[in-house]
């Protein structure tokens, strides 16, 4: 009999070679029945190169039937070793798998931990030696798929009560928060500047904050802020072209979030490296398998795209427990079509980076693409009134800054240069090293790439910032604005979306005028058009130069001052952070909206709590309702509206003065609702769609909706009208409810 580590190593291999050898027949298996390869001329490559003989797949399998027959034997062999080398004690020789119908998986995962306990060293960090109690042990103490085992001395001290939370203070200095950024990349360093140019902006708009909650009480959260597109393991592309002209939207975002937090009084912890990730985390060594070595002790996580990847791929049953306490920064937005794995691969919605079964509200975008998703935003500068005076006082006509710091941005836009080149004089801030781009005309003054500061002074003398189309709806456009610019930009006909524009593409949003479209994509920066419009943002049709020369002239005579959204300032950021912080929770069942019965719901339900309001247009929260319940934001700003066809709630609550507010679908996904609203179903139906709870029009057939997380203010169809939704709104702050801080 081999020694322990011998035979571990034995059956390690052995199981790997079983792995790759099955792995290979698949593909093989696959490249053979694939109907690519049946088509005869049309094939790209002839059949016979990749058809395997048949002599050769039965040789496969019978080496993989070896292969498997002697990992039992080393298996075998191995548990024999541990059980006399170890003198394990009469019980652990005789642990026998429990038939317990609580814990039902118990036993096939007892099977495939025999097979692979040795696939991954985190196992064995465990205490898995591979005897069957080390299974069951593991299985019911550091995983729960088996109950415990009666024999072992697991003696639990009853819950003592937790400590009282550390209360959030205001912050004073930013100077901890730079320390907790670190160094060693461009990018952190941008971050870090941007910061300490606002300083002074965010410690007035912390102190106006604080005067507005007049000491309320706030427990002080342990945050996690891991920015994985920054990791070594994602590529971290953006780091080596911060001074190349590379897009700096993300970085400018996240060094908002990062003052925010911190500005609000939580205790952080900021990665930019995976290794960092797993310690904090508290990964156990090995691939990725096993669950976290002791709670969690992050009240929230705040990551993207690439840190929630490799969170899932390190943390293992532990993600989907604490995947709750994650908040994905999320440039444009993930719809609840493209959320939900089942339905997203069922309707053809599947993405590269959508189906995690999240809460919609856990992503947070730049701009407040839809409702849906929680709106993060970014901060820009705000001036004082001498500031202001002396923009409008020094700005010259005749002067137009292009959006685009990249040369391939400029190139085939000859015609609109020269149109604009009569009346105005040209800068451009386009990146180059040595010569001067091609791309860029001669009759541009290209400054080359600016610091931030120096951009900014070529902002405010400025009358024009323009736009060719790209990038699409970054921060830029609001600083020209706030700077006293207008931004001209293209008109899109047809609008972008993920069916007709590669940028698009595999994004998890489908930004189509029909759909599941909210926020369309019918200019370069959709909410400066829709938010912000004339006189500072012209929207027009580059493709008629008449109509693009008569803008130019227009805006040369037009006075405008310096603009910034409320939303877009320190304290209007502050605001949102802290009201999310303080209300949303996603770990607690009670907030999440239950899903209605399949038979007759609302035979099960209670009365419902709304009303019809005193016109009979919609409905709104009964003054009469006992009980209201704990929601946030509160059922006093609800009004429920019917669509009419092919309009989105998105659409419908906007054309009332109002918000869609998805956390209150759970009010109106009832039968009594229709009948409040005047329509009688002849059939009522639940099921699992984007567009629900609505009804069909013409026929009288209800629609309830069967998955919560597909409650969704995006989407329209000319068949139905849908139940929406509103809420009220604070004066500059779509994300809030009047009485939501």
């Amino acid at each position: 009999v081999m020694g322990a580590l011998e035979s571990r190593g034995v059956l390690r291999r052995m199981s790997d070679m079983l792995e790759v050898l099955m792995k290979r027949m698949d593909i093989l298996a696959r490249l053979e029945n694939s109907t690519d390869f049946h088509k005869g001329d049309e094939a790209r490559f002839p059949l016979d190169r990749f058809q395997p003989a048949a002599g050769l797949m039965e040789r496969i399998q019978a080496i993989a039937q070896n292969v498997s027959d002697i990992a039992i034997k080393v298996d075998q062999i191995l548990r024999n070793s541990l059980l006399n080398g170890k003198g394990m004690d009469g019980r652990r020789d005789q642990c026998e798998v429990p038939r317990d119908p609580k814990y039902p998986d118990c036993a096939g995962k007892v099977e495939w931990m025999r097979a692979r306990w040795t696939s991954d060293p985190c196992y064995a960090f465990f205490g898995v030696d591979g005897t069957e109690c080390s299974f069951l042990i593991y299985l019911s103490e550091v995983e729960w798929f088996c109950p415990p085992l009666p024999w072992r001395n697991r003696t639990v001290a009853a819950p003592s009560p937790p400590p009282p939370r550390a209360q959030a203070a205001f912050r004073r200095d930013l100077a901890r928060l730079l320390e907790l950024i670190g160094t060693g990349k461009e990018s952190l360093s941008f971050m870090k500047k941007r910061i300490r140019h606002l300083a002074q902006q965010w410690l007035r708009a912390a102190r106006r904050l604080e005067q507005k909650l007049a000491g309320r009480q706030r427990d002080q959260k342990h945050i996690l802020i891991h920015i994985g597109f920054l990791t070594e393991e994602s590529g971290d592309v953006f780091s080596p072209r911060v001074l190349k002209g590379g897009p700096l939207g993300e970085m400018v975002q996240w060094a908002d979030i990062l003052a925010a937090l911190f500005m609000l009084g939580h205790s952080l912890r900021v990665t930019v490296s995976l290794k960092e990730l797993q310690s904090h985390l508290g990964v156990p060594p090995g691939r990725g398998n096993c669950p976290l070595t002791s709670p969690l002790h992050f009240d929230l996580i705040y990551t993207d795209y690439h840190g929630l990847q490799q969170m899932k791929q390190h943390m293992g049953l532990s993600f989907k427990k604490y995947r709750c306490r994650v908040r994905v920064i999320d440039t444009f937005g993930t719809e609840p079509a493209y959320n939900h794995e089942e339905y997203a691969t069922l309707r053809g919605y599947r993405t590269n980076w959508g189906y995690w079964n999240l809460q919609p509200a856990q992503f947070m975008t730049m701009f407040p693409h839809t409702p849906d998703n929680s709106f993060m935003g970014f901060v820009s500068e705000e001036l004082n009134q001498t500031e202001r005076q002396l923009i409008k006082a020094n700005k010259v006509s005749s002067m137009a800054v292009v959006y685009g710091k990249e040369a391939s941005i400029w190139k085939g836009k000859e015609k609109f240069l020269a149109i604009l080149n009569k009346y105005m004089e040209i800068h451009g801030t386009v990146y180059y090293e040595t010569q001067r781009p091609p791309e860029v005309p001669a009759f541009v003054k290209n400054h080359g790439l600016l610091p931030q500061h120096e951009f900014q002074q070529l902002l405010r003398k400025a009358k024009l910032f323009i736009g060719f189309g790209f990038p699409y709806e970054g921060p830029a456009p609001l600083e020209a604005i706030a700077n006293g610019c207008v931004f001209l930009q293209a008109r899109f006909n047809p609008p972008h979306s993920s069916l007709n524009h590669e940028f698009f593409r595999g994004k998890p949003t489908s930004r189509e005028a029909t759909g599941t479209a909210v926020f369309q994509v019918s200019s370069q920066h959709p909410y400066a058009e829709e938010f912000i419009g004339k006189p500072h943002v012209w929207t027009v049709d580059y493709n008629n130069s008449e109509e693009f020369e008569a803008a130019i002239k227009t805006i040369m005579r037009t006075q405008v001052d310096p603009y910034l959204p409320y939303e877009y300032t320190c304290e209007g950021m502050l605001e949102r952070i802290h009201a999310y912080i303080q209300h949303q929770d996603f770990c607690t069942t009670s907030s999440l909206p239950p899903s209605p019965k399949t038979k007759s719901p609302a035979m099960q339900s209670p009365p419902s709590p709304l009303a019809l309001s005193p016109n009979s247009t919609h409905l709104v929260w009964s003054p009469g309702a006992g009980g209201a319940p704990q929601a946030w934001p509160p059922v006093a700003s609800l009004q429920a509206w019917l669509s009419e066809p092919q309009h989105t709630c998105t659409e419908t609550c906007r054309q009332h003065g109002l918000v869609c507010e998805p956390t209150f679908f759970r009010f109106l996904n009832k039968e009594e609702v229709f009948l409040q609203l005047s329509i009688a179903c002849d059939s009522t139906e639940s099921e699992m769609n984007h567009l629900y709870p609505a009804v069909a029009q013409g026929v009288r057939e209800c629609y309830l909706q069967k998955e919560p997380l597909l409650f969704s203010c995006a989407g329209s169809n000319a068949k139905y009208r849908r139940l929406c939704p509103c809420r009220d709104f604070r004066q500059g702050q779509v994300a809030l409810c009047r009485d939501c801080l």
